[in-house]
């Protein structure tokens, strides 16, 4: 680009929607590299250099096959926009669900109610959950082995305004970080699942995502074995476990909590009719 020779908005968008194919990528794309104003309100205005240089940075990383969430730096989970690079996975459609399935559950709970999200990565699951909540009589507690992941959940905490009083992060593997006599009224979980080897896994996933934050043995259950067997440690008498889980796995988990002696335990789909969540409950 010569400087003093600067495109408009409208230009620049039209020529990277053309380098990547994807007008609604072009956009989004964009709109970062813009400060995030609307393009309908800006589409004739003047770039600066710095910003062709951050839309070009942009566009490169995608066209070598970066994910867009990445490229981007943000992506939308329920009502929030979070921070996303790749010391975390890429919030997905189906954890909304289960994000929202625990929501529904902890609305049940009269009086204070206590939520954990264990192995929370960017922050997902458990922001949503306290965004959503009420404010009082709310307390979230998000976790994770991984001080990288917390990183980013600890950026994405200051976005949830002032429900961020209500939420505390503890470093630690699974219930490790956890206090010893914390009781929750609902505990949920995205955790590993994938299993190692598995040729299905999408080769994008593969390549960028954290491995730590996706394989879980050979069966891709090791993990979920863990948490199922030590949420009646961690839950109050009547609470309940929220797990996602892999397409495949629903009898499986299922079994297992049963097992472990989780009662009224059920496997639900998500929107594209996979199984998805493991719903459970300690017994009263």
């Amino acid at each position: 680009m010569v400087a003093g020779d600067l495109p408009t908005v409208a230009s620049l968008r039209a020529s990277t929607e053309e380098v990547l194919g994807d007008a609604a990528e072009a956009r989004w794309i964009c709109e970062v590299a813009f400060a995030h104003r609307p393009l309908t309100e800006i589409l004739h205005e003047t770039v600066t250099e710095r910003m062709v240089a951050h839309l070009d940075a942009m566009v490169a990383r995608r066209r070598f096959g970066e994910p867009l969430q990445y490229v981007l730096g943000e992506w939308s989970f329920r009502r929030l926009d979070l921070a996303v690079d790749r010391r975390v996975l890429i919030p997905r459609p189906e954890t909304e669900w289960v994000a929202g399935r625990a929501i529904d559950l902890a609305l049940e709970i009269d009086g204070d109610r206590l939520v954990v999200d264990l192995g929370t990565g960017s922050g997902a699951i458990g922001l949503a959950i306290a965004d959503e909540l009420p404010l009082d009589g709310t307390a979230v507690w998000l976790t994770d082995v991984d001080p990288e992941a917390l990183e980013v959940a600890r950026a994405n905490l200051a976005g949830i305004g002032r429900a961020a009083r209500n939420v505390t992060i503890a470093e630690g593997r699974w219930f490790d970080a956890l206090p010893e006599s914390l009781r929750a009224d609902v505990i949920v979980s995205n955790p590993p699942y994938v299993a190692v080897g598995d040729a299905q896994l999408d080769a994008e996933v593969l390549e960028w995502e954290p491995s730590r934050a996706l394989f879980a043995g050979p069966d891709g259950l090791d993990d979920l074995r863990e948490i199922i067997s030590g949420a009646s440690s961690h839950l109050r008498r009547g609470g309940w476990l929220v797990c996602e889980i892999g397409s495949d796995q629903g009898v499986a988990v299922a079994e297992i909590a049963r097992s472990v002696g989780l009662v009224e335990v059920s496997v639900e789909a998500d929107p594209a009719g996979h199984d998805r969540i493991l719903v459970a409950r300690c017994a009263q």
